[in-house]
């Protein structure tokens, strides 16, 4: 890992990487976070990705389906990394790690009065029902079970 880390700071001396629990990118702080003792190749793909979104800039989304974009773009960045260094990314982890995103999107946008499929309406958290316009809240949390509560959510007619 640290071998990736110093060819990857050789190439863009402005991205900085921290050890950590998890592999992410803060676009607070602008650090790569990284697992330290990751040896597998999932751990070399998931630097890739958290580089990506290191290098496009990738802030904070205001919808949900902006945050599966922006992962898409994360791991078409990493892509053209992992080519330049000459690693190759495994097309079905980068597919299962997508599903993960678009599975917790689907989720968030049933109806859970009706279960019919919805978008997000306004701010950040709140969907409406196209069929039976019920309102719901869903958790800011990506890292969390898709909750969906209706209560206290204004229902509008």
């Amino acid at each position: 890992m640290q071998t990736l880390i110093a060819e990857l700071q050789g190439r863009f001396p402005a991205l900085r990487f921290k050890p950590g629990v998890s592999f992410a990118w803060s676009p607070e702080t602008g650090q790569i976070i990284y697992k330290e003792r990751a040896k597998s190749a999932n751990s070399v793909w998931s630097l890739l990705h958290e580089t990506g979104h290191a290098l496009l800039k990738h802030q904070n989304y205001q919808a949900d389906v902006e945050l599966l974009r922006l992962e898409v773009a994360a791991w078409e960045q990493a892509r053209l990394l992992a080519s330049d260094l000459g690693i190759k990314i495994d097309e079905d982890h980068i597919e299962s790690c997508l599903d993960t995103y678009r599975d917790w999107l689907y989720k968030r946008s049933i109806c859970p009065n009706c279960s019919t499929k919805c978008l997000q309406q306004g701010d950040f958290v709140h969907y409406r029902c196209f069929n039976c316009h019920t309102t719901w809240r869903v958790t800011t949390n990506r890292f969390c079970r898709a909750y969906r509560s209706t209560k206290n959510v204004p229902q509008r007619v």
